[in-house]
């Protein structure tokens, strides 16, 4: 089977490679998730890699700390996540590059675009840290910015669940899954998949976003290769 896509953009939590320990990082979840990617790129997939920082710090939960100092905090625990999956992934042969939006030269390149984009075209990996670079932005935020930017066709959010309901699959045994879901059907059924910046930022500019389960990292796999998996959200054309 052919890929489906040619250029995507995958946003990773930063949960998800905790595994079951819960914090820091299991070398064995974050192993099997970059065999996943080391598939999709052999079959000639260009992806752009965003990951979270919630298995080492999560900014929210810190009451007594400035909001800016602690969401820098929780950038370096991405840039961290980054260059643990650069490892794994240059360990299965796969060349990679980590970007970060805060300069930390001795370890990582800069984030520019055009130079993303040619690491693209020569096969690479890029995996983007630091998230926006900016406070008060999440990585959902910093997925849906890099996607825009080096014009990904879609936005692979890999999650806990496998796709999108109406209500908490957990609490509510009946919950209804979506196949496919309009930004303007999330809104106003007021059903939370990303924050609300990421969300209208994808809105505006018609960006497709796909949410799975990464409890099974081949759904990477499948999902490139236009398998139905999780819930596609889109615009309303």
């Amino acid at each position: 089977m052919k890929p489906v896509y040619k250029r995507i953009l995958l946003k990773i939590s930063g949960e998800v490679l905790a595994g079951e320990k819960g914090h820091g990082i299991n070398g064995d979840t974050v192993n099997s998730i970059c065999r996943a990617v080391k598939e999709c790129a052999d079959l000639g997939v260009e992806i752009g890699l965003v990951v979270g920082g919630g298995n080492f710090w999560r900014g929210r939960t810190s009451e007594h700390m400035q909001r800016t100092r602690a969401d820098h905090i929780g950038m370096l625990a991405t840039a961290m996540n980054s260059l643990a999956l650069a490892d794994a992934l240059e360990q299965l042969g796969v060349e990679v590059r980590v970007q970060t939006a805060i300069e930390m030269k001795e370890i990582a390149e800069p984030y520019i675009r055009n130079r993303a984009v040619r690491h693209f075209e020569k096969g690479r990996v890029v995996i983007f840290g630091c998230g926006t670079g900016n406070p008060f932005f999440s990585t959902d935020t910093a997925a849906a910015l890099r996607a825009l930017e080096i014009d990904a066709e879609v936005i692979f959010k890999a999650t806990n669940v496998d796709g999108v309901y109406d209500s908490d699959p957990k609490k509510n045994p009946n919950a209804k899954k979506y196949d496919t879901l309009t930004y303007m059907e999330m809104l106003s059924k007021e059903i939370t998949v990303m924050d609300s910046t990421a969300a209208t930022l994808c809105m505006d500019n018609n960006v497709q976003i796909l949410v799975f389960n990464l409890s099974d990292p081949h759904n990477i796999v499948r999902a490139v290769l236009g398998e139905t998996v999780g819930t596609i959200l889109k615009g309303d054309k």
